[in-house]
């Protein structure tokens, strides 16, 4: 019999007193972590099944469960961790490559949480956003360089087209097929009930979808599922991927076992084949190529939309962005390294890519520096956890803000990083009927919409604060930005001054 070296990394802990065996933890788990000992009459469990992704927790009516981190320990070894040996004894195992979902956790610093906000006091006074007019709109898109104004003095609309918001948030790429129906629903409804929009992902837009086109943008991925002439004139923005910062370099990947009924149907591929986007788009070798594509797109809409490309935040990305900004897009979206995801290769999602704070910072630096920055808007995301993130974005030099895991959790996902598996306990990640139907598009909805509605009211709040009531007077506007326990290269790159000064 083969030695089994991984023990279980989280234990079930069931307090007898209290469990009434209703079976409504087995009845929970996709994962088969429960099981009801009929001849015996008690609940049991498998734990090495046990994801934790809290379903069980939460359903049970008696507070019977709870999960806590196994205290089984390897002998201490500061450069030989846990996890470093884990994943050892798995690729040992299995010969494979290891996958992860969502973003990294690693202890990398986040630099969000050594930036400090400025707030007024006498000789510039704070506003108050109940009483006093407070704007959190603005529009996406490139700006034109000068006022024209025709021969009697009339301004004339060189406007480009524009996504205009609510306030400065998105929801970003998470494609049907890797997100549920109802999932993606939510989504959708939410961006309509917002004045936002929300991402296809690169799987296409389902046929129920298209009536939130005018809160929707479409990708184009190098994959290119479900892209066609209505797909791309549905939305109201086309955004060409050419990289994600959970796996920078790397293409996708669906599982055949996930491409059936309407998800084969809307990526215009045979069920049960996989979906593999290739890493590189093989029409594209340079910002030449890349400015072939988005001329193509905007030529397919009738230049009525305008064009995003969405890049990783890699070590060369002001170099990349310039070119971006001059190949005709409209729109750059940048992803950090801690992005979330379905599933990527653990070691490129945990050691590839940087900070987006860092990323943001250089490159709205090097476009105003050259001249180029009302060429394009700027859309960051890779882990924007609040309302606090989005302002201090937006002080860096944002636009706006992509939002996925936030939105996932205000959905109801636990962080247990088993997307990959199909099985989530929640309804989200999984195309298994009996898991989606746990998903309620209204309670979604409503969920996403609270959480937006809340973030929204905090930034008026902390606008006011600093005296600022227009998300265009902050944006860029690092005066109102001090570091705390950051070296003086973190500091320069980033381009405020340290707490104190």
């Amino acid at each position: 019999m083969a030695i089994n070296f991984l023990y279980p990394e989280y234990e079930i802990v069931r307090k007898e007193s209290r469990c009434i065996a209703c079976r409504a933890c087995e009845n929970q788990c996709a994962h088969g972590a429960h099981e009801f000992l009929a001849d015996k009459g008690v609940m049991t469990c498998d734990e090495s099944k046990c994801v934790n992704c809290h379903r069980c927790v939460c359903i049970c009516p008696t507070r019977a469960l709870k999960i806590v981190k196994s205290g089984n320990a390897y002998k201490q070894n500061a450069n030989w961790g846990q996890r470093t040996v884990d994943e050892l004894y798995r690729q040992a195992d299995s010969g494979g490559v290891l996958l992860s979902s969502m973003g990294n956790p690693q202890n990398y610093p986040v630099y969000f949480d050594k930036i400090l906000l400025n707030a007024s006091q006498v000789t510039n006074p704070s506003i108050d956003p109940l009483r006093e007019p407070m704007e959190t709109r603005c529009a996406l898109g490139a700006k034109p360089h000068r006022i024209e104004r025709d021969k009697k003095g009339n301004i004339k609309n060189n406007l480009p087209p524009q996504l205009k918001l609510s306030m400065p948030i998105l929801f970003s790429a998470m494609s049907y097929g890797s997100i549920s129906y109802n999932a993606h629903e939510s989504l959708a409804r939410a961006a309509q009930e917002l004045g936002i929009y929300y991402n296809t992902g690169e799987g296409g837009l389902h046929e129920d979808f298209y009536k939130y086109g005018k809160n929707t943008v479409v990708q184009v991925a190098s994959g290119r599922f479900g892209v066609h002439s209505g797909y791309l004139n549905a939305g109201a923005a086309v955004e060409i991927k050419m990289g994600q910062g959970a796996k920078p370099g790397i293409g996708g990947h669906l599982p055949g076992t996930k491409i059936v009924g309407d998800i084969a149907r809307t990526r215009m591929i045979p069920e049960g084949t996989d979906a593999i986007s290739p890493a590189p788009h093989h029409d594209i070798y340079s910002i030449e190529d890349l400015r072939q594509l988005v001329y193509s797109l905007k030529e397919a809409t009738d230049y009525k939309l305008p064009v995003i490309v969405k890049i990783a935040a890699v070590h060369n990305i002001t170099a990349i962005a310039s070119g971006i900004a001059r190949s005709g897009a409209d729109i750059i979206a940048i992803d950090g390294f801690r992005g979330g995801t379905g599933a990527a290769p653990t070691r490129i999602r945990d050691h590839v890519g940087i900070p987006i704070e860092l990323a943001l910072a250089s490159v709205d630096k090097r476009l105003r520096d050259e001249g180029i920055r009302d060429n394009v808007s700027l859309v960051v995301g890779g882990s924007i956890r609040s309302s606090a993130d989005i302002v201090k974005a937006v002080a860096l030099g944002a636009d706006a803000v992509y939002i996925a895991s936030a939105a996932l959790l205000a959905l109801g996902c636990h962080l247990c990083r088993s997307c990959q598996t199909g099985k989530c306990n929640w309804g989200i990640a999984t195309q298994i009927p009996q898991l989606t139907k746990r998903l309620n598009p209204d309670i979604g909805c409503k969920r996403l919409v609270n959480l937006l509605s809340a973030w929204k009211h905090e930034i008026q709040e902390m606008m006011g604060g600093m005296g600022i009531n227009s998300i265009e007077a902050l944006k860029g506007n690092r005066l109102m930005l001090r570091g705390i326990g950051l070296n003086e290269r973190e500091l320069a790159v980033l381009g405020i001054k340290h707490a104190g000064e």
